[in-house]
């Protein structure tokens, strides 16, 4: 299958059930990946510290190709200090198989809107120095680099380095 193609995307608000899904995709990533710094697999507990369910600002969506979850997105805090309130960060893990068919960009622009619409203001990427596809990704979709954080994490004997990417909306 080539980038031309018709998928047909859905964004369908994340419930409770669904984290066993997320959990599963981002597990993967934990175990695979330098994209997330956890080094262990997350329990729902902790997933639900950071992707919300039902909340009136910061949503969370599962990514749906056809009848198949492609992967998930969500706004989330910045930070939880009220003077912040007006930024969100903004993260999208897919499933491995839907990497490089442009459901990347098809997120962002799906949480933009949703940021707007709630009236944010500002967008946050952090993503590990070395996701060279992420990095691409969201500079192709108008976000630009306003922190370089060397080697603050390390996972598979490895020192990571983090990116901050950020896009006025």
């Amino acid at each position: 299958m080539g980038k031309n193609f018709a998928m047909e995307i859905r964004f369908v608000q994340i419930q409770e059930p669904d984290l066993q899904i997320v959990k599963a995709i981002y597990d993967w990533f934990i175990e695979h990946s330098t994209a997330t710094f956890h080094t262990e697999p997350v329990t729902i507990e902790q997933l639900k510290e950071f992707i919300y369910i039902n909340h009136p600002v910061y949503e969370s969506y599962l990514i749906y190709e056809g009848q198949s979850v492609a992967g998930y997105c969500f706004l989330t805090h910045f930070k939880k200090r009220q003077a912040y309130d007006r930024t969100a960060e903004i993260t999208i893990y897919l499933h491995p198989d839907y990497c490089n068919k442009g459901l990347g960009k098809t997120a962002i622009t799906h949480l933009e809107n949703i940021a707007r619409k709630k009236g944010l203001k500002n967008l946050i990427g952090t993503i590990s120095g070395d996701n060279k596809g992420s990095i691409r990704l969201f500079e192709k979709m108008g976000f630009v680099q306003c922190a370089h954080y060397r080697q603050v994490g390390e996972k598979f004997n490895q020192l990571l380095d983090v990116v901050g990417y950020q896009k006025l909306i």
